[in-house]
């Protein structure tokens, strides 16, 4: 497979960026909501697109389903941002995002999960 391209690697970089600067106003122990309305507002500061909620319709054999999936975020139509607010990932959040990634046709997504003491060990990198 390709590589990711820089400028998706720019966002991504500024994404997580915005993730610390949320972590270190509120820390730990809030509800996802709480940081999904903040995360945006940092993401805005960046002068960073983010759209929320993002609808995807699932393709099954040759039909087009709205199935009611919803993507957290997606940043500058480049990066998929799944946020959590858990006490530790489980293998099926990197199943999720893999799945929202090649239902989205896009390439990279983070995982954030902003319910830790460090945010460094709540970012996971998810490339597909």
């Amino acid at each position: 497979m390709d590589l990711i391209p820089e400028r998706t690697n720019v966002v991504a970089r500024r994404v997580v960026d915005a993730a610390f600067a949320v972590h270190s106003e509120l820390g730990p122990g809030l509800l996802e909501s709480v940081y999904e309305v903040c995360f945006a507002y940092e993401l805005g500061r960046r002068r960073l697109s983010c759209a929320r909620e993002v609808a995807v319709p699932i393709v099954y054999g040759n039909i087009r389903l709205a199935a009611g999936l919803r993507l957290d975020m997606v940043v500058d139509d480049r990066v998929v941002v799944e946020l959590k607010s858990v006490d530790a990932f489980a293998p099926v959040h990197t199943a999720q995002m893999l799945s929202y990634l090649k239902l989205s046709d896009l390439r990279l997504g983070l995982l954030i999960n902003f319910n830790v003491p460090l945010i460094k060990d709540g970012i996971k990198r998810i490339v597909r």
